[in-house]
């Protein structure tokens, strides 16, 4: 049983996949309590597995993705390998506290405190004009900035032109007003 605080289907609003069709299967619960957040971690009902793949089934995209809080809590790779069974193409997005399945097809690493991930796929750094020097060796294919709940887009913007290895990350899902 894996608690589920909602699946929907969308359009990815962020990252490398901003623009599309995907389900995303939102996990309850986290390790962290990170003030930006948009989940209500509080929330959510118990789901086998099997019925949590039916729900995703009801869509027509076979582009899964694990959110939260944080999925790391619940998925494990045999759950991977049940999605990637009935057809599905599995993205994460993590905060990277926790190892992951290796099954995983796209990992979207979105760091705030204490990570042990070592490479992703991607990574979405929500800017709060901390210093990224860190970051700028991390080992992943792409690397985002994300304005803080677009306060500080200009910042964010201005940013990347100084360092051109980021790329801008918007929440497009809340521009454009779409869930």
């Amino acid at each position: 049983m894996r608690k589920i605080n909602e699946i929907f289907y969308s359009l990815q609003g962020e990252g490398f996949y901003t623009g599309t069709a995907a389900t995303f299967i939102r996990f309850s619960g986290c390790n962290l309590k990170c003030s930006f957040c948009d989940t209500t971690h509080e929330d959510g009902t118990m789901m086998t597995d099997e019925q949590i793949v039916a729900e995703a089934e009801k869509y027509p995209t076979r582009h899964v993705i694990l959110t939260g809080g944080e999925p790391s809590l619940w998925i494990d790779e045999a759950f991977v390998a049940l999605l990637k069974a009935h057809g599905f193409y599995v993205q994460i997005e993590t905060n990277g506290t926790r190892e992951l399945p290796k099954n995983i097809d796209w990992v979207t690493f979105s760091p705030k405190e204490k990570w042990v991930l070592k490479k992703s796929n991607e990574l979405k750094v929500v800017y709060q004009g901390q210093d990224l020097a860190e970051w700028a060796k991390f080992d992943c294919q792409h690397k985002y900035l994300q304005p803080c709940s677009c306060s500080n887009t200009n910042e964010v913007v201005d940013y990347i032109k100084q360092h051109p290895e980021w790329g801008l990350s918007v929440q497009l899902h809340k521009l454009i007003q779409i869930p």
